[in-house]
């Protein structure tokens, strides 16, 4: 008969996760359980979610992770993973979407974060179970004192992730199990096996959230909507990511702000070619015009460069209206 093999919080570490289950063992009639936040920190969140969807008599519960793509709610590892996955990252967030938030046998609960004490699965909350922000705040609001956990007093143990417990697992009184031992941040992968319960784990290669940060940062930069943002928000998120150590990421950043720069130099230079183009042309052929607002402006004494530079409160804009009027200007150095 097969065993049921639990693993934490992998976040990616795929070549850890292969020695972890070479340690174990791994059989095809063993159960492969994992506890969620297979994702993000890592370097290579599509090849352990690969290895997930494609080995058979495997289950995945929700983690806090996997729901934030699911919901589309970004912070810096999920802007890296979706760069990670390509092509494949639609697919892989609709592959998210049908995973449980808890896993029960007769044996065991697994659950990625927590659970209420004394309320049954089914009708636990999907926020306190898979550890979103307001899950936590829930449960520090019942737990004032302590950890949900310790108020665990079921005979069936229940495993969790989400909470890094240190280098090595919690583990109390043979029912409740910690499994996040930080793989992503350089210090252990764990497993846990059943029956028996014994734990195994395996050395992280590296700090992988630590190289991530810095390999990634100019590749996520170029994702931001640099050409929508207001001049105001241009200046800021260029101060604000200029700190970075990374040369490249702070090289590209001088070049946006010198493109930025030059863009606003560009109004005066834009109202005296809509004046231009409107004092040379008939009415009827100034309302066909791509820039025909404007020139009614222009044609009527009503623009000048404090009305001209409203309109183009962002890079986006000044391109358009430097393009419909036959304008030269760069586009942003992406």
């Amino acid at each position: 008969m097969g065993r049921t093999v639990i693993v934490g919080d992998v976040h990616g570490c795929f070549d850890e996760l292969l020695e972890l289950l070479d340690r174990v063992g791994l059989r095809p009639d063993d159960l492969l359980v994992s506890v969620g936040d297979l994702v993000d920190r890592g370097p290579a969140s599509g090849d352990v979610v690969g290895f997930f969807r494609e080995r058979p008599n495997s289950v995945v519960v929700m983690g806090n992770h996997e729901r934030k793509h699911v919901r589309g709610i970004f912070s810096y590892a999920q802007e890296i993973t979706r760069l990670q996955l390509g092509d494949g990252y639609a697919e892989t967030v609709e592959w998210m979407r049908t995973l449980p938030y808890f896993f029960e046998s007769e044996d065991v609960r697994v659950v990625h974060a927590a659970l209420v004490p004394g309320v049954p699965l089914g009708e636990q909350k999907e926020e306190v179970l898979c550890g979103t922000t307001s899950g936590e705040r829930e449960l520090a609001a019942l737990f004032p004192d302590g950890h949900w956990h310790d108020r665990y007093t079921d005979d069936k143990p229940v495993v969790f992730g989400h909470h890094v417990t240190g280098r090595e697992p919690l583990a109390r009184d043979g029912r409740v199990f910690g499994l996040d031992t930080g793989a992503c941040h350089g210090w252990n992968l764990t497993a846990l096996c059943l029956p028996g319960f014994t734990v195994h784990s395996v050395a992280a290669r590296a700090d992988h959230w630590s190289v991530a940060k810095r390999e990634w940062q100019l590749p996520v930069l170029k994702t931001r909507p640099w050409r929508d943002f207001t001049w105001q928000e241009l200046g800021e998120k260029v101060a604000r990511f200029s700190s970075t150590s990374d040369e490249a990421s702070r090289e590209w950043l001088r070049a946006v702000e010198e493109w930025a720069a030059k863009l606003r130099t560009l109004v005066p230079a834009l109202v005296d070619a809509a004046h231009r183009t409107a004092a040379g042309l008939p009415a009827d052929e100034i309302r066909r015009h791509p820039a025909a607002p404007l020139l009614f402006q222009a044609r009527g004494g009503r623009l000048d460069q404090a009305v001209l530079a409203r309109r183009c409160a962002t890079p986006r804009r000044t391109l358009d209206t430097a393009a419909a009027l036959g304008v030269a200007a760069a586009d942003a150095p992406v």
